[in-house]
């Protein structure tokens, strides 16, 4: 086998991240040593369905991500191979390009190798990288597909960059509250601008972690779930025992289409999650100093879980990527 990481030959149609977002959203920042074309999308969107990228060809990245649910889904714990299982919930894939730092703990630095870590793990897809591009070499089409997109065969480096760029696609910024802060203000009921008003307040201070375009800060806070972690989260990386039960901040964008919640899956709908922060924090050593005591009463949660819901995109709504 050779590996081969030669220039990119599409200049000619390179795609802007500005193309992929609207006006009121900043955009994200595409590699310079990786810029998005279409075949490298088209490519990438192939890798991404075909579960030949697992061991047993049983398990592709859409098996975990699903593309009606934001590509996120509604198991705690999607089995890999073999039925097995891994530690964590699988987060949605929708405005990844934005992240700062992949993995809910931040052990990946860039989303163009983030790819490798589900490839090669013993409970997700559980194939070695040099097993997989030998098995993909032998395909003809990939083999042409891989020419086309980076002027090469199929080889380790390219394989994970492609996967990338088709992520770097999945934008959504399409919901009611993008309608809202575009500027109608009959975008969001009565209950969603309620449910806001909360949301934004200093009582229940959500936003000092849910903020931004992203409704994420993109920070790892440990939000008091356990008394003691069977995952250390950010603590595995930083080997900081301050940063034991830390995880990365999820945004709340499509957050009605990702159920279960937290790393774990352990909550299994937004009235649980609300119930959580209200009651069953665990104050453990690391839990963040930025979460608040509150109350609401039940019309106070059913307009924050309205104002939740207006954060469903359009798109993730249909599936329609």
């Amino acid at each position: 086998m050779i590996w081969i990481a030669c220039k990119d030959i599409s200049d000619k149609d390179h795609i802007t991240a500005e193309s992929l977002v609207p006006p009121h959203i900043s955009t994200f920042k595409v590699p310079e040593d990786n810029p998005l074309t279409e075949a490298k999308i088209n490519l990438g969107k192939r890798l991404f369905n075909d579960p030949s990228l697992s061991l047993d060809s049983t398990i592709s990245c859409a098996s975990c991500h699903k593309v009606d649910l934001a590509f996120a889904d509604s198991l705690s714990i999607t089995p890999g191979i073999h039925g097995n299982l891994g530690d964590r919930n699988p987060p949605s894939l929708l405005n990844a390009a934005y992240l700062t730092r992949i993995n809910k703990d931040g052990g990946v630095a860039k989303l163009d190798i983030q790819a490798l870590v589900p490839i090669e793990d013993e409970n997700e897809m559980g194939i070695s990288i040099i097993t997989l591009i030998d098995r993909l070499q032998a395909n003809p089409v990939y083999n042409q597909l891989f020419s086309s997109a980076y002027g090469s065969n199929v080889n380790g480096y390219n394989l994970p960059r492609a996967l990338a760029s088709y992520v770097r696609t999945l934008t959504s910024f399409d919901s009611p509250y993008d309608d809202y802060i575009k500027g109608d203000l009959t975008a969001l009921s009565s209950s969603a601008l309620r449910g806001r008003a909360l949301f934004f307040s200093e009582r229940l201070n959500c936003a000092s972690c849910h903020s931004g375009e992203l409704l994420t800060n993109q920070s790892f806070e440990n939000n008091g779930l356990y008394v003691d972690y069977p995952d250390l989260g950010r603590a595995l990386i930083t080997l900081d025992t301050t940063d034991i039960g830390k995880f990365r901040v999820p945004s709340l964008r499509n957050v009605a289409l990702t159920a279960p919640y937290m790393f774990d899956g352990s909550l299994y709908s937004l009235e649980e999650v609300l119930d959580h922060y209200q009651h069953n924090l665990s104050g453990h050593a690391n839990q963040s100093q930025l979460l608040k005591s509150f109350e609401l009463n039940d019309s106070e949660v059913q307009n924050l879980i309205a104002f939740l819901k207006s954060l469903t995109g359009d798109k993730a709504r249909r599936g329609a990527y």
